[in-house]
This record gives C-alpha cells, sequence and structure tokens, in this order.
C-alpha cells in the first residue's frame, strides 16, 4: 500500500463529501427547527455502511476474476484506456461548466436568485429531512439516497478501481474502503459538532450552505468529475511509466 493511494482515495472521499446524500440531506437535518443528534448520527451510519458494502460487493467481484486473467488489469492497453477516459471524463465536465455558466447568465436575466425554485427532488429531500422523522424514516431517507446515488458514484467507483488493482491483501483493501467510507462523512460530522456547540451562531451560515448546494450542484457535480477524471489520468500516466519518462527528460 503507497503513499500514493492513500492520497488519491482520501481526495476522492473529500469529493464524495459533497454530494447530495453526504452533505446536502445531514445540512437541512440540521437547519431543522429542533436538532436531533440521534438521527443525524443513524442517517450518517446508514448511508456509509450502504457505500461500504456496495464497494465490499464490487471489490470482491473484482477477486474472483481468475488469477491468470487478473494481470489485464494493469496491461498497457488497460492503462490506455483509462488514461481517454479520465481525459474524457474531464474534458467533458469542464464542458458541463461552460454550460452551467451559460445558464446561469440567462437565469440571471430573467429572475433574481431568490425567485428560483429548487428541484422537485430536493423539494422532496427537504421535506423528509425538515419533517421531524422517526428513527425508521431517517433509514430510508439515507437508503435513497444512496441508491438515487448509485448511478453517480463516480468518485467511489474509480476508488473501488484503485483499490481492487493495488494488489493489497484483503483485510487491507476492508479497512481503505472502510476509511474512505468514514472520512466521506466527516465533513458532516464537523458541521454537526459544529451545530451542537456553537448552536444558533452556525444556523445562518448552514442555510446559506444549503442553498448553495441546491443552486450549485451541477457545478459542483462537474468539479467532482473533474478531481476523478485526474485522478485517473495520473494513475494511467504512473502505471504507463510516462511521469517517468517526462521526469527523466528534464534532469
Amino acid at each position: 500500500m503507497s503513499v500514493d493511494l492513500v492520497g488519491a482515495l482520501a481526495a476522492l472521499a473529500l469529493a464524495d463529501s459533497i454530494s447530495l446524500g453526504t452533505l446536502l440531506i445531514p445540512v437541512l437535518f440540521l437547519v431543522a427547527p429542533r436538532v436531533r443528534p440521534s438521527r443525524i448520527l443513524i442517517y450518517l451510519a446508514t448511508i456509509g455502511s450502504f457505500y461500504f458494502v456496495v464497494g465490499g460487493v464490487a471489490a470482491w467481484g473484482v477477486a474472483q476474476v481468475p488469477s491468470s486473467k487478473a494481470g489485464l488489469f494493469t496491461t498497457p492497453a488497460v492503462s490506455a484506456i483509462q488514461l481517454v477516459l479520465g481525459g474524457a471524463i474531464v474534458g467533458g465536465a469542464i464542458v458541463a461548466l461552460r454550460r452551467v455558466g451559460l445558464e446561469r447568465a440567462r437565469s440571471s436575466e430573467s429572475a433574481t436568485a431568490g425567485r428560483l425554485a429548487p428541484s422537485r427532488r430536493l423539494a422532496r429531500w427537504r421535506h423528509a429531512a425538515v419533517a421531524d422523522p422517526s428513527g425508521k424514516q431517517v433509514v430510508l431517507i439515507a437508503l435513497g439516497a444512496g441508491l438515487i446515488e448509485l448511478a453517480t458514484m463516480v468518485p467511489y467507483l474509480a476508488a473501488i478501481g484503485m483499490v481492487s488493482s493495488s494488489g493489497a491483501a484483503t483485510g487491507t483493501r476492508v479497512a481503505l474502503l472502510a476509511g474512505y467510507c468514514a472520512l466521506m462523512v466527516t465533513p458532516a460530522l464537523l458541521l454537526l459538532a459544529l451545530r451542537l456547540t456553537l448552536r444558533s451562531k452556525v444556523e445562518t451560515h448552514l442555510q446559506r450552505l444549503a442553498s448553495w448546494m441546491e443552486r450549485t450542484g451541477a457545478e459542483n457535480t462537474a468539479w467532482i468529475l473533474i478531481v476523478v477524471g485526474g485522478l485517473l489520468v495520473r494513475d494511467a500516466l504512473q502505471r504507463l511509466q510516462i511521469l517517468e519518462w517526462l521526469g527523466g527528460l528534464f534532469e
């Protein structure tokens, strides 16, 4: 297990920590009139466990590939495909950012930010989060958020691929996935701690954060994809030893 792998996984986990399920919904819990820490902890434990189970199943599936064919995942051809894929993700995200900017400019001409309504899905999540749900409802909300985000778990899928191809022992892989999931929910836990200790002093800031995340959801996703694509490109360049070759040119 290398330091580069741990650093890449940490970066992916932090990118994953600002999604709808891991940050926006917890913030909606925090801005409710009555904050219940136990509900938020149940929510974060549920969604973290959901990610861990999904990652464990995916990693187990990769581990079932016969050893005679396992080397295919690290061949130069596969690394080249990963390089192209990472570059395509970065390029697509940059195009998406430009499109978001243009759409925001058009929207600002026709309506002020305060008059823009949130999407229906976010409105449902907000209602569910602030309606004083029971522990069972909190679990269902967390599982629903996880299921919705299955199709957009790009950072986590990249992390699973890195862990699976690292050659680490099974126990180490489990620890890496568990650490990823723990780090992923850490920002929400920190916000909970601030809400409990500073109370009303941070409530306004949390409300602004929730509004900002609702307005900039597409932009945030694009930046996450840029991070993921960049890490995939970096990993592929290392496997192809292109970085070493470039470094040799300047020695």
